[in-house]
């Protein structure tokens, strides 16, 4: 399990991290979710024991991260500028892993050279953005990691290897339990993969739940008033309502049957609940219509 509790972090008087609470719990997939500047990234390299809190505690599996070598040698991370040395190869960053992994797999990265088909004796220097991202998750793999970070994982890689990483990834959750943290801004891709999400913004974790909870808690409808009606009752709990025609669509923060119960006393003559995305629920979640995309007339 992933732990953090009331997280301080400043730069200059600027509190990038103002009290940051989350919890991963142990083999899920968790997703970060939040707009630019939010502390994401911060956050994450608390996780990596790159910064040091100024106040709160960051813990993995119940140990704390700050100048803890052991527990790093459990945690990988592929940050979204992965590092490598300027001269080296696949080969050469292999063999500066396994100094600090002791359980780094060399059969595992055998196997994933046919996978991958990264010339592994070629500088990364010359790989492209993509290539050097799947070096990036060849190498976090074989680490055999019980904690897997991840910041803006499969940006830069096409389709077809994204569905790969993804398939790698998912496959050591199940198989060895896994624990995966991943900060992203492809929420459709997230929906896919995730099964707890947390909503950061202005340094704070907004909601933290699982994806089903998230989903459950907020509803879209689509409605149509009888005749006579042309607005929205203005007692409904309505986060956001846009309209095309007679059909008004509705969103609101209950649960779908709640919604149509309540709806149900204006003797609509449709009521159609339909799915939120998870990029719905990150955009009124944030603010409602404020952070909705604004109709700019120039």
């Amino acid at each position: 399990m992933i732990e953090i509790r009331d997280l301080v972090k400043r730069f200059d008087g600027f509190a990038a991290l103002s009290g940051a609470t989350l919890t991963v719990p142990a083999g899920s997939v968790y997703g970060l979710v939040g707009p630019n500047g939010a502390g994401k990234s911060t956050l994450i390299r608390h996780l990596t024991g790159i910064f040091r809190q100024d106040a709160g505690t960051v813990r993995i599996g119940g140990e704390d991260v700050w100048e803890n070598p052991g527990l790093k040698a459990r945690v990988a991370d592929i940050p979204d500028d992965w590092y490598y040395f300027s001269q080296a190869s696949v080969r050469d960053m292999m063999r500066f892993y396994r100094g600090f992994y002791p359980n780094f797999s060399m059969e595992r990265y055998e196997t994933l050279k046919d996978v991958f088909r990264i010339e592994e004796k070629r500088p990364i220097r010359r790989l492209s953005k993509g290539m050097q991202k799947q070096a990036a998750f060849w190498l976090a793999l074989c680490c055999m990691p019980e904690y897997l970070v991840l910041d803006e994982p499969v940006d830069g890689l096409d389709p077809v290897m994204r569905r790969q990483v993804w398939s790698l990834v998912l496959g050591d959750v199940a198989q060895r339990g896994t624990t995966v943290l991943v900060s992203s801004h492809n929420l459709r891709e997230l929906e896919d993969v995730c099964d707890h999400v947390g909503i950061m913004d202005h340094g704070k974790v907004l909601l933290e739940r699982s994806l089903a909870q998230l989903q459950d808690n907020m509803v879209k409808l689509q409605v149509v008033f009888p005749d006579g009606v042309t607005e929205v009752p203005a007692d409904l709990p309505v986060l956001h309502a846009s309209k095309i025609g007679r059909i008004h669509t509705l969103i609101m923060r209950m649960g779908a049957k709640e919604a149509e119960e309540l709806l149900a006393a204006y003797q609509p003559l449709l009521v159609d609940a339909v799915p939120l995305t998870l990029e719905e629920i990150f955009i009124y979640e944030l603010g409602g219509a404020d952070y909705a995309v604004r109709d700019i007339v120039l």
